[in-house]
């Protein structure tokens, strides 16, 4: 079995229960799904289009602490809250990706933690 490593960095917010930000094992990095709460104030935007920002941010800042980057990232989730946001998500989205686009998924849910609008994960190659 491959050995696990833990990722934490202060350029992302801590987890708000019993996980890690990100696990590395077996030549991948799985993030948690991070909300867009900025680490450094531990606010979240009301605008959705910041809060995809943030989102991305983190996990961009979470892939690389880890050795990672965005360019290595090969699928992504993402959770809105609602769905008719999908669309100003993407805007932000494309703007954090280039071609080879990642796979990805999307889901409306119901609610997420501490009121976010979005969180996103994402699973990358070290």
């Amino acid at each position: 079995m491959s050995t696990l490593s833990v990722i934490d960095t202060g350029n992302a917010p801590g987890a708000v229960g019993p996980y890690s930000q990100a696990i590395t094992v077996g030549g991948l990095i799985f993030t948690s799904g991070q909300l867009p709460m900025d680490p450094a104030t531990k606010t979240m935007p009301e605008d959705i289009r910041k809060q995809a920002k943030n989102s991305l941010t983190n996990v961009k800042n979470i892939l690389e602490a880890g050795g990672s980057s965005l360019a290595k990232v090969v699928k992504t989730t993402i959770f809105l809250t609602d769905i008719k946001e999908f669309a100003a998500v993407n805007e932000v989205y494309a703007t954090f990706f280039t071609k080879p686009f990642p796979a990805r998924s999307c889901f409306a849910v119901k609610a997420l933690p501490l009121g976010a609008k979005v969180e996103i994960e994402a699973v990358a190659a070290v």
